[in-house]
């Protein structure tokens, strides 16, 4: 089957989205908005998530001012909405004949013709500019840890060419605030606390990426792309409550080497509830339940984040 058929075929699979608030913007800036995403915040939360934890689990440690943690915390959800963007552009760029060759992903501004590899280029130029002036508001240590990441950034969109979890490296990406928050923080990462919490937001990934890209599966096998909603295949669910349990050992895991008390823990049970909840009712076959799995699973970040946050406030408190 050739791509021209691949598309015209899936067409009534995925009809015209609705209108978002991009769509008023003026028509020249329009395709630019949509390139980094900002339409759908998900994608910002899940890349701030972790940040949040790692900034609230550290000052909850070292019981800095509270004022410390929400100037990082505002600090790094802008880095996210900076970085999101530029990965977005990046991935897109990648995957412009794929994107144009699949349902879902046809009408993205480079696999329509709205934007030229150039002007793309060019955006992503000035998000990372940004995204690197940003960096060096940081300490050296978080600047030199920040900017290593760009690697896993650019090398993810490869990886959906040549291994089969892909979500692994993916996660690596979204995760990497985990070490970036404290480093921000502390000047420097307590390695035993903090792996251990980058690995569960790296199973968060694949938890929350492999039920998005179910939606996909069938036109992945076509264009040879590689996903662990294909590896996972008919045990897809079990699977990834496996992975929701190791998601939770982790974190909890890396909240006891903390020092983190009751509320902490709290805030891991309900987001594994609601974990264990979002994997129980999604209907795999419903391309429409799939695309909301990503908005749903940043309630999982922030349970976990507001569990945090909570242990901190009482810790200040006394």
């Amino acid at each position: 089957m050739d791509k021209p058929r691949i598309i015209s075929h899936h067409v009534e699979d995925h009809p015209a989205p609705a209108a978002t608030w991009v769509d008023h913007l003026p028509s020249n800036i329009r395709p630019y908005f949509y390139l980094a995403r900002v339409h759908r915040p998900s994608g910002i939360l899940l890349l701030f998530y972790p940040c949040a934890w790692s900034v609230t689990m550290t000052c909850y440690a070292l019981s800095a001012p509270m004022t410390t943690a929400w100037s990082y915390l505002g600090f790094f959800l802008a880095a996210s909405q900076v970085f999101c963007a530029a990965g977005c552009i990046i991935d897109d760029m990648w995957d412009k004949d794929i994107d144009a060759a699949t349902s879902r992903t046809r009408r993205r501004p480079l696999a329509a013709g709205d934007l030229s590899m150039f002007q793309a280029f060019v955006f992503l130029i000035l998000q990372l500019t940004l995204g690197i002036w940003l960096f060096m508001q940081l300490n050296d240590y978080s600047l030199v840890l920040g900017l290593s990441s760009l690697v896993l950034i650019v090398l993810y969109p490869t990886m959906k060419r040549v291994i089969d979890w892909p979500q692994v490296v993916l996660g690596m990406c979204f995760s990497w605030g985990s070490f970036l928050g404290t480093a921000s923080v502390a000047g420097t990462v307590d390695w035993h606390i903090y792996i251990p919490l980058y690995m569960g937001g790296i199973c968060w990934t694949i938890v929350y990426d492999t039920c998005y890209a179910r939606q996909d599966r069938d036109e992945d096998i076509i264009n040879g792309i590689h996903s662990t909603a294909v590896v996972f295949g008919d045990q897809i669910r079990p699977i990834l409550f496996m992975f929701s349990f190791i998601v939770c050992s982790l974190v909890s895991c890396a909240g006891v080497l903390n020092g983190n008390s009751v509320p902490f823990f709290i805030g891991v049970a309900f987001g594994a509830l609601h974990l264990v909840r979002l994997i129980a009712r999604i209907d795999f076959d419903n391309k429409e339940n799939c695309d909301a799995c990503l908005i749903n699973s940043t309630w999982f970040g922030f349970w976990v984040w507001a569990g945090a946050m909570a242990d901190y406030v009482v810790k200040m408190q006394l």
